[in-house]
């Protein structure tokens, strides 16, 4: 088998799970535009109609989730391709991010060119974020010598990520509060930035981190995959919970800016509330993984659902100029988001065998991900609906409200009661502790 590094010794060297937790940074550079300053980047800048725009959202989305368990499945039979497959990823990727910022003139319509981008956009993400998991899933699940990985390796991942969060919610947010003619350029540096990221973060992967090992078993054929997925009791039994928790999270995330333009009036501040809501979340992630090595990973992640729902409960009651109640609900809520971003991958990977691929399982997660932000792009068509417009809050900042805050909460609600149901059956509660 061709391997992208020579396996390590017995124990992987400090640097190398760091290594592969840097790949995270450039995915959350890319992925946090695309799902928070898209829409309104197209709504006020392009002039695309709300309605109109959350229904090309909707359906970039929802064709892009149809994708994930075969490309997952186009993984786990990956040997020495592995490389071809990032390069391949990394440039579409790249190439799709800037294109969304510069659409063609007036002959060509800024919504076909947003759908087209926002497809190649979500594609090449997947290639890349779906490999990610199952590099590290192979890594702490399949070989001896990686064993007790699993929650540092998701702790360097979503740590990374969450830095390149921070970054992308404070620069393009400051770009876009900018003067309207200079966005595009400003922009284009942040892609090429980006770019940069991702060839050293790509080129740290292959050459520093953990070898890519081999898939456990064949990948088989995909009636055969799929089967095999049908009989994992345990991982059915995750995939409500993580779909009604991803949507409770992708729906305040596709109206934020809304949310703190028109209910909070406080657009210039909207930079300073993302870095703050990720900055909680990067400096909660580490004690979520220690608490996670103490009570286990399922109790960790309840009580992070929990603290969501305390923190966010009272946002839709905020209303002009409560600047910092809504900066004490982005502290509590991003801190709860550590337990979010960490736990799920841990809890799927401890529903494997040893010799179990794992790569269609994380396109599977991968797909209710994309399914929850496909179904959040419609509440524009609902507000639209309902009355709202943008910079227009008036007498529907009700609505905003409603559907930013209250609706999250009770989406919350019910993944934590899925979430109770689904632990009798889930692997043994002592697979849900790991160690360092």
């Amino acid at each position: 088998m061709t391997t992208a590094t020579k396996p390590s010794d017995s124990q992987p060297r400090w640097w190398r799970l760091p290594a592969y937790g840097l790949l995270g940074l450039p995915l959350a550079m890319a992925a946090l535009p695309v799902y928070l300053q898209v829409a309104a980047y197209y709504s006020v800048l392009r002039g695309v109609g709300l309605a109109e725009l959350g229904w090309v959202l909707f359906a970039a989305r929802l064709l892009d989730t149809l994708q994930d368990p075969l490309q997952g499945h186009l993984i786990d039979g990956l040997r020495g391709g592995i490389k071809r497959w990032l390069a391949l990823g990394g440039a579409v990727l790249a190439l799709a991010f800037a294109g969304l910022w510069a659409p063609p003139g007036a002959g060509v319509s800024p919504t076909l060119w947003l759908g087209a981008m926002l497809v190649l956009a979500y594609s090449a993400h997947s290639m890349l974020n779906i490999a990610y998991l199952t590099w590290g899933a192979r890594l702490s699940g399949g070989a001896a010598q990686h064993g007790g990985a699993r929650l540092p390796a998701a702790a360097w991942r979503e740590g990374a990520g969450l830095a390149g969060m921070i970054i992308a919610s404070v620069i393009p947010a400051t770009i876009m509060s900018g003067a309207a003619d200079r966005i595009p350029a400003r922009m284009g540096l942040y892609s090429l930035a980006f770019a940069a990221l991702l060839l050293a973060a790509l080129l740290a992967l292959l050459k520093l981190a953990p070898a890519w090992p081999a898939a456990p078993q064949p990948a088989g054929d995909w009636r055969a995959t799929q089967r095999r997925m049908a009989a994992n009791r345990g991982f059915r039994r995750l995939l409500a919970p993580y779909f009604l928790n991803a949507c409770s999270v992708s729906l305040p995330a596709t109206l934020a800016l809304f949310f703190i333009g028109d209910q909070l009036r406080a657009a210039p501040l909207a930079g300073a509330f993302l870095g703050c809501y990720f900055i909680a979340a990067a400096c909660g992630l580490p004690l979520w993984t220690a608490l996670a090595r103490r009570i286990g990973v399922l109790p960790c992640w309840r009580l992070g659902m929990a603290l969501s729902i305390a923190s966010f409960a009272g946002a839709g009651l905020l209303g002009a100029g409560d600047v910092l109640p809504y900066f004490a609900v982005c502290v509590a809520a991003g801190a709860a988001l550590g337990a979010d971003l960490a736990m799920p991958p841990v809890l799927l990977a401890e529903t494997l065998a040893p010799d179990e691929a794992a790569g269609a399982y994380y396109g599977v997660l991968t797909l209710l991900g994309k399914l929850a932000l496909a179904l959040s792009g419609l509440a524009l068509p609902l507000l639209a609906a309902l009355g709202y417009r943008p910079g227009m809050a008036g007498a529907t900042g009700g609505a905003l409200a409603l559907v930013y805050a209250a609706l999250p909460c009770l989406l919350k609600l019910l993944a934590m009661a899925a979430l109770w149901r689904a632990a009798p059956t889930s692997v043994p509660a002592c697979r849900y502790r790991s160690t360092s």
